[in-house]
């Protein structure tokens, strides 16, 4: 079955004047518009397209790239109310429908809003709700002290971030964890720092055994490396106008601190970069 607010990778079936109908194995089709073919394609060929609903509620399949998929959160805009409900821009051509009914307080036209993406089981259609507490738990873990974990900040508390983990579960990120600027809709990665006895989640945005150095240079690469994901493009055969540009040091300065790092095993380099030691 083609499911719908997903990728499905599907088999050109046959060419007509209004597209490509591509189908799976259980012997369901569905139109891929002209507008959306590739150049160059051969009947029997695969292709991986987003398949949701259009104006006149068939199913219909996309080469764009939507802003959320099903059971997934993230950070859309009000492009328009009426007396149906609010519409988000989500990347495709129709957008999509909050109902009144899914809205925490009434949504307003250029807003940003915190949703998650749900399928109505009697209509089969696609819907975004804002209550998003009811779509996250916590009874049954999926993660584990120490793994990394996909993030999505939610909202600001007096103690800190409350984040969504893994498009699952709720975590929170206290305040003296934090050591760049967030705002709600960041997407980005952080790492399990405790488990409470309620399940509930502490999560830090360095890894586990992050320590502070006592060299300054040292900490400054550190750091970098911690907000870019555990990566940096820069060795000791970079320019020293490159490594200046963005550490403000001379290029003996960097090669040193990248040295004492490497020494205490906190990172690897390799020809692309110097990346993070895995914890």
């Amino acid at each position: 079955m083609i499911e719908i607010g997903k990728y499905n990778t599907l088999e050109i079936l046959r060419l007509t004047t209004v597209g490509l109908f591509l189908g799976d194995e259980s012997g369901e089709d569905v139109l891929l518009p002209n507008k959306y073919c590739p150049e160059d394609f051969e009947i029997g060929d695969e292709l991986e397209v987003f398949v949701y609903r259009d104006h006149a509620e068939r199913k219909v399949a996309t080469s764009l790239t939507p802003y959320i998929e099903l059971h997934q959160f993230a950070l859309l805009e009000v492009t328009d109310v009426t007396e149906l409900g609010a519409f988000l821009d989500w990347g495709l051509e129709k957008n999509l429908m909050v109902p009144f009914s899914e809205q925490r307080q009434k949504m307003r036209l250029g807003r940003w809003y915190v949703v998650f993406l749900n399928l109505d089981d009697k209509t089969d259609r696609l819907y975004a709700t804002n209550k998003v507490e009811k779509h996250l738990s916590n009874e049954e873990l999926t993660v584990a002290r120490g793994d990394k974990v996909d993030l999505l900040i939610l909202s600001e508390t007096e103690l800190g971030f409350s984040v969504i983990v893994n498009h699952q579960h709720k975590g929170l990120i206290y305040n003296n964890e934090i050591f760049k600027e967030l705002k709600v809709g960041d997407v980005l990665s952080g790492y399990v720092k405790k488990i409470r006895e309620d399940n509930k989640l502490d999560i830090s945005l360095q890894p586990l055994g992050y320590t502070k150095f006592n060299d300054e240079n040292v900490q400054k690469i550190y750091d970098a490396l911690v907000a870019n994901g555990g990566s940096l493009d820069l060795t000791d055969r970079s320019s020293p106008e490159q490594i200046y540009a963005r550490f403000g040091l001379s290029k003996k300065a960097f090669k040193k601190a990248v040295g004492g790092l490497y020494k205490q095993r906190k990172i690897t380099i390799e020809p692309d970069g110097i990346h993070l030691a895995q914890v």
